[in-house]
């Protein structure tokens, strides 16, 4: 196929090595007509609503999940037409598929990828009324229509995970062996045509922009690890990580030691941090987006095509487009408000230096201008 590349998928390693592989809700690892759109082709056993959908058609089972919708969600006919939220109905299917594997006596691994919290902000009756006008100490004004919804789905989210953790408890020789991993794919929507604030400003307080930025409030995510016997409650960790960690991390975690893969693997395994916190180790980060995000193209605020690099305190971003080169130090501004670049130009050409090297080395793809055609340069050519 044109534009494919061969990979080797983490739910293959797992199944290969004896794991029951469980796929549950938004998929969207490849577009129709792709192999990628099913998730059986990425090395799932079993898939739960998965197709190529980035959103679902909608959450609400009285209107069959999206059904003659683009984006509708296949594969929870038996719920249509109830009065069922989709974060709902997939946790219950979840918790259907662990109660198999562990009546199979297999390892399982499932990945449980909510549809919420994204759009389209449907109501969900059973929380959305609590938030309806709350006053908000931060917009100091009640939580308008959209906001309630939101925190709705936040809830609904939060109770699945519940569900899931009162399952595991009812069986003590399943939920002593099994290890949970909480991560969000990227910050929360930040736009106020959706959101509700000063747009890039409010909603991922204090982080600036959101989901699709540059910025902090785009990539800088919560994530909690539950490992038995490993993690203690109550503590937190100062490691760095990436979600291309999480490949290695869970082979690692599951005792995988012998694999081969297509691709080459781009994450380090933190397994042994949260063994041993004391072994936090620095970490370059660097994220590279040639591309133009569909819902905003607001370079100011980060978003469109950009690289960047997270060294120590200093972030530092390069707009491909306008060829803008920003610097600023998370530690003391995690708000992203003092732009340092112009202060210190050293600092910029060691780490435009670094991020270039690291496309360079990669054969990374860069963006042309529209106009001309011509390749813009490394962030280290300006």
């Amino acid at each position: 196929m044109n534009n494919s590349t061969a990979i080797t998928s983490l739910p293959q390693v797992l199944k290969e090595n004896g794991y029951r592989t469980i796929h549950c809700g938004k998929a969207h690892f490849g577009a129709r007509t792709t192999p990628g759109a099913d998730p059986i082709n990425m090395g799932f056993d079993v898939n739960i609503a998965g197709g190529a959908n980035g959103a679902p058609g909608s959450y609400l089972g009285t209107k069959n999940f999206g059904e003659g919708f683009r984006f509708a969600v296949q594969g929870l006919e038996k719920y249509y037409g109830q009065d069922i939220f989709i974060t709902e109905a997939l946790t219950r299917e979840a918790i259907t598929e662990m109660e198999k594997s562990v009546k199979m006596d297999k390892p399982f691994y499932l990945y449980m990828s909510h549809c919420a919290v994204h759009t389209p902000y449907d109501d969900d009756k059973r929380f959305s009324q609590k938030y309806r006008g709350r006053y908000d100490e931060q917009l100091k004004t009640g939580l308008n229509e959209n906001e309630a919804k939101y925190a709705a789905l936040v809830e609904g989210m939060d109770k699945s995970l519940g569900d899931i953790l009162d399952y595991l408890q009812k069986n003590p020789e399943v939920a002593q062996n099994t290890i949970l991993l909480f991560m969000s794919d990227n910050g929360g929507q930040g736009l106020n045509n959706v959101r509700q604030g000063v747009a890039n400003r409010d909603q991922n307080y204090p982080a600036r922009g959101g989901k699709g930025s540059a910025f902090m409030g785009g990539v800088r995510e919560p994530m909690m690890v539950y490992w038995p016997g490993v993690t203690k409650p109550n503590t937190e960790c100062g490691q760095r990580v990436i979600i291309e960690d999480f490949y290695p991390t869970i082979l690692d975690m599951a005792g995988v030691k012998k694999y081969t893969t297509h691709q080459v693997i781009d994450g380090v395994s933190f397994a042994d941090v949260l063994k041993s916190p004391e072994k936090t180790k620095d970490r370059v980060l660097i994220w590279h987006f040639p591309n133009l995000w569909g819902e905003s193209q607001n370079k100011e605020e980060g978003y469109g095509a950009y690289s960047a690099i997270l060294k120590g305190d200093y972030h530092l971003i390069y707009t491909w487009e306008t060829r803008q080169i920003r610097l600023y130090n998370v530690k003391k501004d995690i708000s992203e408000q003092n732009d340092l670049a112009q202060t210190m130009p050293d600092k910029v050409k060691e780490l435009t230096a670094e991020l270039s090297d690291y496309l360079r080395e990669r054969d990374a793809q860069r963006p042309s201008l529209k106009a001309t055609g011509e390749v813009i340069p490394f962030p280290d050519e300006q």
